[in-house]
């Protein structure tokens, strides 16, 4: 069960928008592994979860893998705006907010069992992609 919420803890973590301005990018500007970390503001859930998540011209899927049951639906819009739905079984989180170039932030919940902040960064390495 602690496992089940901590993945949809991740999920949660990338929900409401953050306060930044939106700005239009290319498609496919936010390519790349990127770790987030989540931090619990209030509930059962533990105080911190670290994750890596890839994101694919917008789409959003763990870089690593789930625990069997999982669903996991996400997207990054070409402003940054990010949002994330997770389940597994009968809890379902939620997650939104907005990534900038090497950055970003939000907050998460899952159902009535937690809730808090996430931070993101990208990861160093990229993926070539042919043009």
């Amino acid at each position: 069960m602690m496992k089940s919420l901590t993945v949809l803890a991740l999920a949660a973590g990338l929900s409401l928008p953050a306060l930044l301005p939106a700005a239009a990018t290319e498609p496919g500007a936010y390519n790349g592994t990127w770790s987030v970390e989540l931090v619990t503001e209030s509930g059962l859930c533990s105080a911190r979860y670290s994750y890596s998540v890839a994101i694919r011209e917008g789409q959003v899927q763990p870089a690593s893998a789930a625990e069997p049951g999982t669903r996991m639906s996400g997207k990054v819009g070409p402003d940054g705006s990010v949002g994330l739905s997770v389940s597994n079984g009968g809890t379902s989180g939620a997650a939104s907010g907005r990534l900038q170039a090497q950055s970003g932030a939000g907050t998460w919940k899952v159902s009535s069992l937690c809730s808090g902040r996430w931070t993101a960064r990208r990861s160093n390495t990229r993926t070539a992609q042919a043009e």
